[in-house]
């Protein structure tokens, strides 16, 4: 039986009996119905994951024993950043879910030309806590123990001013070359290079997208002959990632 795993935003270290937040007994108690005893797999983002044992307190408390810690072997050796145009509705949460699964380091919620989502201060507020919470659920879900970094909505052009100088930059483009080449003309150090991967929103990247992605050393990627949705491109392009450079040789 699969050991269930639980994020809890306090410092672990073993011995330790650590009190289990409400979220996380409602969910190892009365979804999983988790008896005294139980073993589980505390995470807190560290890397490392604590196996314990549960001890109840009451109907809908409990705390863990910490037993042993060991280093998570779940994590992709590539660093790669999604820029993700923002979507509308569930589509936005299905992408953070399956782009954390896929082992990306961090999402980068984007405002582009074409963009129809529009988020005032206050709901991209809400709107991040909740991809936050999406993100921890995906890590539980695949075995990761350090959550993906998901950035506060922002425009385009901040997000570019934000890229560092050792990074490999990406944008998909029907006439782009394909990611062999790309990789075959760009050489880097797979270890050390952040790489950053653009994905436009339903209308695509307009010409007011492209000029200050080429200007800042973006280079067009082409995923074979189909046009993908936005929600598709981005899962597409990371897959093709970790299979060429990462953990799905």
């Amino acid at each position: 039986m699969r050991i269930p795993r639980c994020f809890v935003d306090v410092p672990l270290r073993e011995g330790a009996l650590v009190a289990l937040p409400a979220a996380a007994c409602e969910h190892l108690l009365r979804v999983l119905r988790l008896p005294e005893g139980a073993q589980l797999i505390l995470c807190n983002g560290d890397g490392v994951d604590y196996r314990a044992q549960l001890t109840l307190s009451g109907k809908r408390s409990a705390s863990a024993q910490i037993l042993q810690a060991a280093p998570n072997r779940a994590e992709s050796p590539l660093r790669i950043v999604l820029a993700q145009a923002l979507a509308r509705g569930e589509k936005m949460d299905w992408i953070i879910q399956k782009a954390t699964e896929l082992g990306v380091t961090q999402i980068a919620p984007v405002a582009t030309d074409r963009t129809e989502v529009k988020l005032d201060a206050e709901r991209a507020e809400r709107r991040l806590a909740h991809w936050h919470g999406v993100a921890i659920a995906a890590c539980e879900q695949s075995g990761r123990a350090r959550l993906p970094q998901i950035a506060a909505p922002t425009t385009l052009g901040a997000y570019l001013a934000s890229v560092g100088g050792d990074s490999l930059g990406l944008t998909l483009d029907p006439q782009g070359e394909s990611l062999a080449a790309l990789l075959d003309a760009n050489a880097f150090d797979a270890a050390r290079t952040t790489i950053h991967v653009v994905i436009g929103p339903e209308g695509g990247l307009s010409e007011r997208d492209q000029a200050p992605l080429r200007a800042a050393g973006f280079q067009g990627l082409r995923l074979g002959p189909r046009i993908l949705r936005t929600e598709t491109a981005g899962m597409a392009a990371l897959t093709a990632l970790q299979s060429l450079l990462g953990d799905l040789r």
